[in-house]
């Protein structure tokens, strides 16, 4: 059953610095499979004037130009991030400020680790299904954090990806349904004033991963009838490169529905970037009338999986601003000294 909204415009940002993972592994002397292992080749670095806030509003702005709409008429505007450059001030509005959004519409952040950008999208597509709003951006970026040395470290990365939401009948992808699975799993987390995250190596994958998502996507399944051989694409949470293609596997879809939404690779976990960067750049390829899985994750820890019908409005608005693949493309190499040094790894002394 189609739903009466969806995805009117989206939009990307990823940062041109690049870290290579066997820069990573030879400067901690990390075995050099080790981000083999993990299926990653590199990852994006923000720069001395980056963060969560600055990737999120360019990923807006371009979002904007494919919509098309009056910055005015955005209802809601909902930021997902688990970096957020103020532990008190929020960065939705920042966000809805410099877009032209603000005062007539409501601004919240968003917190479920890798998922808090998802819980955005559901909500804003929910609002414009009940009419109280017409338009809704939702933005979902990271700076991720990892402790130096820890195999995190070879993944956490920086970008992010925004959509504005509104009605079906201008959607470049139509919202068909959504269902999502939520527990207290805690395989991830930072307290309050901690610097980087701690991880349960034994949760990250079941029960909480796997878990998750699985059970997300069968719960879809079941709602709708729909079977993976009903998808042209699947985009999953994407902590490394080869958590995706295995969950993909054992729910049941090939790997080439899976490969063109696969970023993790070339730019690393983006947190709640991830996911949605995938999906941006599905909508980037994908034909009229394909049918796309998407299946965001977020530790702690819950998964949502939506499937959307992609119309021709995304090819009609394919070019109106910069696609993943041009930010992919857009790369520096930088080494770990610089690495260090710009994201704050180095502090300077005086005396």
């Amino acid at each position: 059953m189609t739903g009466s909204s969806g995805v009117v415009g989206w939009g990307a940002y990823i940062p041109r610095y690049r870290l290579p993972a066997e820069e990573i592994a030879r400067r901690w002397g990390w075995d050099p499979g080790v981000p083999r292992g993990l299926g990653v080749e590199e990852k994006a670095v923000a720069g001395v004037d980056e963060d969560s806030v600055t990737i999120g509003v360019e990923a807006a702005l371009n979002a904007l130009r494919r919509a098309g709409v009056d910055p005015r008429l955005i209802g809601a505007v909902f930021f997902g991030s688990e970096s957020k450059p103020y532990a008190v001030k929020p960065s939705a509005t920042i966000v809805a400020e410099v877009v032209g959004a603000t005062p007539d519409t409501m601004a919240s952040d968003l917190e479920f680790a890798c998922r808090a950008g998802s819980e955005g999208l559901r909500a804003a597509l929910g609002l414009v299904e009940a009419g109280r709003i017409r338009y809704g951006l939702v933005i979902g970026a990271d700076t991720a954090q990892a402790s130096p040395g820890d195999v995190l470290e070879f993944t956490a990365a920086s970008g992010g990806a925004a959509f504005v939401v509104g009605p079906a009948s201008e959607a470049a992808a139509v919202l068909e349904d959504v269902y999502t699975y939520v527990t207290d799993t805690p395989d991830f987390w930072r307290r309050g004033l901690s610097p980087y995250p701690a991880h349960g190596e034994g949760f990250t994958g079941e029960p909480a991963y796997f878990h998750h998502i699985e059970s997300a996507v069968r719960g879809l399944f079941e709602k709708t009838g729909l079977r993976p051989g009903d998808f042209d694409y699947a985009v999953f949470h994407q902590p490394n490169g080869k958590f995706p293609l295995r969950v993909a596997k054992r729910l049941g879809f090939p790997r080439e529905k899976v490969l063109p939404g696969l970023v993790t690779p070339r730019i690393g976990n983006t947190y709640n970037g991830s996911a949605l960067l995938g999906f941006a750049r599905v909508l980037e390829v994908a034909e009229p009338g394909s049918r796309v899985l998407v299946a965001p994750f977020g530790s702690g820890s819950g998964a949502d999986a939506y499937s959307f019908i992609v119309t021709e409005k995304a090819v009609e608005r394919r070019g109106l601003a910069p696609r993943v693949d041009d930010y992919l493309a857009a790369r520096r190499v930088i080494d770990y000294a610089d690495y260090a040094k710009m994201r704050g790894l180095l502090i300077r002394t005086t005396g």
